[in-house]
C-alpha cells in the first residue's frame, strides 16, 4: 500500500493508464510512477474500461499488464482512501476494485503481468489474478496490510489460490517480502527474468499463445476457472462437456487432422 503524495493536478485517465497494441497484444501500463502506479480509484476505473474495451475487440489475442518506473504496483492509495467521506465510499472502493480483479478472470483473452519491480496488497493482488506472470529478477511481493492493522482480506482471494493455504497464510499473516525466485517456487508467477527483460519475455510468452486457436483459448480459460470452483464430480462433468464441444469447434478439427496427416495447423 502506498501513502506517497499525490501529483497536484489529477490525471486524466489516457494518463492513468496507458495501451498500446502491437500484433495482436494489447500492452496496459499502469502510469503513476510517482505513487508506485498505487490503485486510485481514477486508475481502478480507467483499467476496468480498458478490460471492458478489450473483452469486445477481437484484434486483441493477449493482454500484456505492466507498470510505469520502478515499481509494478504498490496497491490501493492510502492517501486517497483515507480522503474519502464515509464508510459506503471506501465499500465502494473496494467493491470496484474487486469487480476489475473479476474482469481480469472473465476476460477471454489470456492476461499476462509483467512486474517490472514492487509488487504489494492490492499490486500483489493483481498479480496472482492474472492468468500468468513473468517477474524481473529484482521484483519484490507483499501483502504487508497487517503491518498497518488492515488485513489484506481482498488479495487473499487470488493469492491463496495461487500459492496454497500455508504460503498464503504466512505472507498475510507476517506482511513479509518475498523475492522473485520465492515467488517462482511457491507458484505465484512463472519465470523470472533480468530486469531488463521482462517485457520482452512477457512478449516471449504472449507469442506462445497466440500460436494457438483463439477460440480454443478462451473455451479453456473459462473452463480452468468454473473447475475450480466447483466439487470434482461436477468439475469432471464440465470438463467433459467442454472438451466434448471443443472437439467439435473447427480449430479442433484443423488441429487432429494435421497432427494426424503430419503437417502443421492451418488455424485461420
Amino acid at each position: 500500500m502506498n501513502d506517497a503524495a499525490a501529483p497536484a493536478t489529477p490525471q486524466s485517465d489516457a494518463e492513468l493508464l496507458l495501451r498500446s497494441d502491437e500484433d495482436a497484444v494489447a500492452t496496459l501500463t499502469l502510469n503513476r510512477p510517482r505513487q508506485y502506479n498505487a490503485l486510485s480509484g481514477g486508475l481502478l476505473d480507467a483499467l476496468g474500461r480498458a478490460l471492458e474495451a478489450i473483452a469486445r475487440d477481437e484484434s486483441v489475442r493477449v493482454v500484456l499488464v505492466t507498470g510505469a518506473g520502478p515499481a509494478f504496483c504498490a496497491g490501493h492509495d492510502l492517501k486517497e482512501m483515507r480522503s474519502l467521506p464515509s464508510q459506503a465510499d471506501v465499500d465502494a472502493l473496494f467493491a470496484r476494485c474487486s469487480a476489475v480483479m473479476q474482469r481480469l478472470v472473465g476476460l477471454p483473452q489470456p492476461v499476462i503481468a509483467a512486474v517490472n519491480g514492487l509488487a504489494t496488497a492490492a499490486g500483489c493482488q493483481l498479480v496472482a489474478q492474472c492468468d500468468l506472470a513473468v517477474a524481473s529478477a529484482d521484483a519484490r511481493f507483499a501483502v504487508s496490510g497487517i503491518n498497518l492493522g488492515l488485513f489484506c482480506s481482498t488479495p487473499a482471494v487470488p493469492l491463496t489460490r495461487n500459492i496454497g493455504r500455508k504460503r498464503a497464510a504466512e505472507m498475510l499473516f507476517t506482511g513479509e517480502f518475498i523475492d522473485a525466485e520465492t515467488a517462482l517456487d511457491w507458484g505465484l508467477v512463472n519465470r523470472v527474468v533480468p530486469p531488463d527483460r521482462v517485457l520482452e519475455s512477457a512478449h516471449d510468452l504472449a507469442n506462445k499463445l497466440l500460436a494457438k486457436p483463439r477460440d480454443a483459448l478462451a473455451t479453456g480459460k473459462a473452463l480452468f476457472y468454473r473447475q475450480l470452483e466447483a466439487g470434482l464430480a461436477a468439475a469432471y462433468e464440465d470438463a467433459s462437456r467442454t472438451i466434448a464441444c471443443n472437439f467439435a469447434a473447427p480449430s479442433a478439427r484443423e488441429g487432429v487432422a494435421a497432427f494426424l496427416e503430419k503437417r502443421p495447423p492451418d488455424w485461420k
